[in-house]
């Protein structure tokens, strides 16, 4: 019996870790950070390469930011971009991309410049 819960736990893992998608591992700035300045670059890391097809700063009103894109289109463990210069208050920086198995992706994660 111990062998058959065994075997049925072995293939449940390698059955989900076959159907599992690319994860955000971390960010930089870390979601919910408060920061003194603009964060020199927007940076998130993934478990799986992930080509982001968007990414957009938006500050508390909605209004985009400007960013420059850092990584390219291609598929990429990281990705990086450069805000421009932000004045205090709340951001969210959302993105969407398209993991290595082909699944669409999205996320979010925002931020804090303090006075």
């Amino acid at each position: 019996m111990k062998n058959v819960i065994a075997t049925i736990a072995t293939f449940v893992s390698m059955c989900s870790a076959a159907l599992a998608h690319s994860e955000k591992e971390g960010t930089t700035p870390a979601d919910g950070a408060r920061l003194a300045e603009t964060p020199e670059m927007i940076h998130m890391v993934f478990n799986d390469p992930m080509r982001i097809t968007m990414v957009r700063l938006l500050n508390a009103a909605g209004a985009e930011m400007p960013v420059e894109r850092g990584t390219g289109l291609e598929p990429s463990l990281e990705f990086r971009a450069e805000p421009e210069p932000l004045e205090p208050g709340l951001y969210t920086v959302e993105w969407r991309g398209l993991a290595a198995d082909g699944h669409a992706m999205q996320g979010s994660f925002s931020f804090e410049l303090t006075d």
